[in-house]
């Protein structure tokens, strides 16, 4: 998927089979090197791509994210399968934005501003929130 390499890199681990890329140990040594427990995954297919991996890196003790809406479904019944499978098997089940949010953590930070517009510039609510945030410190640097 050129959108991808386009964006991540030419970095792309070629499994030679396997349906759950936890099974490729190319694919789990990517991800042992990287010295991180937290993984956030998606997936092409939510119920195979996403699904398998996401619960065998939990099994190993990783904490894994799992971002639903950036992984691809045939319908909501499928999707809501998949969902309830990695939740009891202890994955974090997620959305772009809430990851994203969790990971800036405060508005604050030197990034607060560019994620916010992000959030903002794709959903709505976002765009409120960030919006309100940033003219209340506008407003709180002028009466300083």
């Amino acid at each position: 998927m050129p959108e991808i390499t386009d964006i991540l890199g030419v970095d792309v681990i070629e499994r030679k089979g396997e349906i759950n890329a936890w099974d490729a140990d190319e694919f789990r040594e990517a991800i042992k090197k990287t010295g991180r427990q937290k993984v956030i995954m998606a997936g092409i297919v939510t119920d195979v791509c996403l699904m398998f991996p996401a619960i065998s890196a939990v099994a190993d003790g990783y904490d894994v994210y799992a971002v639903i809406d950036a992984s691809g479904t045939w319908n909501k019944t499928i999707q809501e399968a998949a969902m309830h499978r990695m939740s009891q098997a202890g994955v974090r089940v997620s959305t772009w934005a809430s990851v994203l949010a969790e990971i800036m953590n405060d508005w604050r930070t030197p990034k607060g501003n560019e994620l916010g517009q992000i959030l903002g510039g794709h959903l709505t609510s976002y765009g409120w929130v960030i919006n309100s945030f940033f003219a209340s410190e506008e407003k709180a640097s002028h009466v300083n």
